[in-house]
C-alpha cells in the first residue's frame, strides 16, 4: 500500500479542515495601544541645599522640619561683627575721600579764577607776564587733575563699601521659593561659612506642591511617547487610589545599562498626599507611531532555525519570515514581508511545506 501524501498527512494531524482546505485568516492593520506597569520614583519639582555665604554664627533659626515657606521667607540669621567694623572703615574711607574731593573742587575753583582774570588783563600789553599767564594755566590743568583723581577715589571707596553692605545682606538667608523645609542642620550659636562641597547646609528646601515623577521607559516602547498625555500611577501609601500626571519631559538619550529612557511627568501634588521617595507603579500608555500588522498567535510558528507565518499565495504555501511583537488582545503584533490583507494559516505548522499547493476556508479571528 502507498504511503500517505504530506498533504493527507497534514489533514490527518488536523491542519485542514474535513472538507480537505486550509483554515485561514487574514492579516490586519490597526493602531496598537495598551498599557504596561512600570516603577517609578517621585521627587521634589525644586529642592535645594541653603548654605551661608559669608562665614558668621547664627543668631536665629526662624523656620524648622516640615515649615512651609514662600519665596523670600526669612530662614535664618547671621552675625558677623567683623564686617561691621570693615563698613565702619569702608565708609569713614569714603567720607575721607570726599572731604579731600571737596577742598581740591575748591582749590580748582579759585585758580581757574585767577587764570581767566590773568587771561582777560593779559589782552591789554604790558600788564601781565607771559609767564605768569603758563603758570597759572599750568595750575588749573594740575587742579583739574587732582579733582578728577579724587572722584574716582571716591568711586572706588564707594563701591567698596557698597560691596561689603551686600556681604551684610547675606546674613540674613531667605528661601529662594515656595516649599517645605525637609531638613535642618544648625542651631543658634554655631560658626558656619561657606566651606565648599564639603559644608553641611544650614537647611534643605523642597518643593512638593508639585512633583516629578521619573520613569524609565523601555527602549521598545518610546517610540510612542507622547508629549502632554496624562499617565495614572498608584502608590503604596494609598491602596486602590488612582493619581495623574502628565508627560512633560523625555530625555531623547537612551540609557546604555539598562536601555531605558528617563521621562519625567508632571504630578500636582496640592493636597500634600504624595511625598517625593515614594515608589508609585505607573500604567504606562504605549501608543505605536503608526498602524501595526496583527495575526493570530497560532499562525505564527517558531523553530530553531526561524519565526514565520504561512501565506496563501496564488494557492499555494509560502513562508514569511516575521518578528513577534507585544500581544493585542488575542492578536499578536508581527513584523517582516506581510502587508495587510494578506491571507495566512490559521494554525501555521512547519509540516505544511513551502509551495503545496492547498485549498482554504476563512475563519474568523
Amino acid at each position: 500500500m502507498r504511503a500517505p501524501s504530506l498533504f493527507a498527512a497534514a489533514l490527518c494531524a488536523g491542519i485542514l479542515c474535513a472538507q480537505g482546505a486550509v483554515e485561514t485568516v487574514r492579516v490586519i492593520s490597526k493602531t496598537v495601544e495598551r498599557q504596561l506597569n512600570l516603577p517609578g520614583e517621585l521627587q521634589p519639582y525644586l529642592r535645594t541645599d541653603l548654605y551661608a555665604k559669608v562665614t558668621g554664627f547664627v543668631e536665629k533659626v526662624e523656620v524648622d522640619r516640615g515649615s512651609v515657606v514662600s519665596r523670600g521667607t526669612r530662614l535664618v540669621v547671621l552675625s558677623a561683627p567683623e564686617l561691621a567694623s570693615q563698613l565702619a572703615e569702608a565708609e569713614s574711607r569714603v567720607a575721607a575721600v570726599e572731604s579731600r574731593k571737596a577742598e581740591a573742587a575748591a582749590k580748582l575753583t579759585a585758580v581757574e579764577s585767577t587764570y581767566e582774570s590773568l587771561r582777560t588783563a593779559s589782552k591789554t600789553p604790558g600788564v601781565v607776564a607771559a609767564n605768569d599767564l603758563v603758570l597759572a594755566g599750568k595750575a588749573a590743568e594740575a587742579a583739574k587733575s587732582s579733582v578728577s583723581a579724587l572722584a574716582d577715589q571716591v568711586k572706588a571707596a564707594t563701591a567698596a563699601a557698597s560691596a561689603i553692605r551686600d556681604l551684610q545682606g547675606y546674613l540674613i538667608v531667605t528661601a529662594p521659593f515656595d516649599g517645605i523645609v525637609t531638613e535642618r542642620n544648625v542651631h543658634p550659636g554655631a560658626l558656619v561659612g561657606p566651606g565648599g562641597e564639603r559644608a553641611t547646609p544650614l537647611l534643605k528646601i523642597e518643593q512638593i506642591a508639585r512633583l516629578r515623577l521619573t520613569v524609565a521607559v523601555p527602549e521598545a516602547d518610546v517610540g510612542g511617547l507622547v508629549k502632554g498625555a496624562r499617565v495614572p500611577f498608584t502608590v503604596a501609601a494609598y491602596p486602590g487610589q488612582v493619581f495623574g500626571g502628565v508627560i512633560s519631559r523625555i530625555a531623547h538619550s537612551i540609557d546604555m545599562k539598562t536601555r531605558t529612557m528617563p521621562v519625567e511627568i508632571d504630578v500636582e501634588n496640592a493636597g500634600l498626599r504624595l511625598s517625593p521617595g515614594m515608589y508609585p507603579e505607573v500604567r504606562w500608555p504605549v501608543r505605536r507611531p503608526g498602524p501595526s500588522l496583527l495575526v493570530p498567535g497560532s499562525s505564527i510558528v517558531t523553530t530553531t532555525e526561524r519565526s514565520f507565518v504561512i501565506r496563501i499565495k496564488d494557492g499555494a504555501a509560502e513562508w514569511v519570515s516575521v518578528t513577534r511583537g507585544a500581544p493585542a488582545g488575542d492578536l499578536v503584533e508581527v513584523y517582516g514581508g506581510l502587508r495587510e490583507g494578506d491571507v495566512i494559516v490559521r494554525r501555521g505548522t512547519d509540516e505544511l511545506r513551502q509551495g503545496t499547493r492547498v485549498q482554504t476556508i476563512s475563519a474568523a479571528h
